[in-house]
């Protein structure tokens, strides 16, 4: 079998077209072309068309993760779960089914998006310290949790937690600022700053520095 057609695509012209045989087999991204050797006359076996294959689907689910990972930062976990969606049999208007593409692509896909510092769980957690709720406040129990379920190591956390500029004193201003003129009751507020994950101590006493106190 021989490479007979290679040809840019309409709608990305970044990723190319390979006919093998006069017949379309799958597209390659035009860096994968000049990695792999891809040129009109080569002559490849049946195994190498499916390895060629399984690249094309590995270069179409790296795109996919870097123009995620493009949209704001994120971590590793959240990207691993993207990739699994990714892997999952789509339901089309018709009702068919079509395949995800292969999940035993996707710990290539992190390595090189780690390789290519898109990804960086450290500094995605800086990042998400830093604006989170930035205007509206967030106790530190609260950030801790968020970051632990988004697969952020608990060394990692405490490292940037303790070196934050941020606080439960100032969160809890920014809280009451926005927040207290819902409730009448004092009680209920302070039963809501305590679900948002403030100690009792630091609600009596920012409460009492608002002149919400009774």
């Amino acid at each position: 079998m021989k490479i007979t057609a290679l040809s840019a695509q309409l709608k990305n012209p970044d990723r190319i077209n390979v006919f093998v045989d006069g017949q379309f087999r799958f597209g390659l991204d035009i860096r994968q072309v000049v990695e792999l050797g891809i040129k009109v006359g080569l002559e490849l076996d049946e195994a190498r068309l499916n390895e060629l294959e399984l690249e094309s689907q590995f270069g179409k689910l790296y795109v996919q993760a870097l123009n995620y990972c493009l949209l704001r930062p994120h971590s590793v976990r959240e990207v691993r779960d993207y990739l699994w969606k990714k892997s999952q049999p789509k339901l089309l208007k018709s009702g068919l089914k079509t395949a995800g593409l292969p999940a035993s692509l996707t710990p290539r896909v992190l390595e090189r998006l780690i390789a290519k510092q898109y990804l960086d769980d450290y500094q995605f957690a800086k990042w998400w310290l830093a604006n989170r709720r930035l205007k509206q406040g967030v106790s530190m129990r609260r950030l801790r949790q968020e970051l632990a379920q988004k697969g952020i190591n608990q060394d990692i956390i405490d490292q940037l937690l303790a070196e934050s500029t941020r606080d439960d004193v100032t969160e809890l201003q920014k809280i009451i600022a926005k927040k207290a003129h819902r409730y009448s009751d004092r009680d209920k507020l302070m039963r809501y700053l305590a679900s948002q994950g403030f100690n009792y101590d630091d609600i009596k006493q920012a409460l009492t520095d608002n002149h919400h106190d009774n």
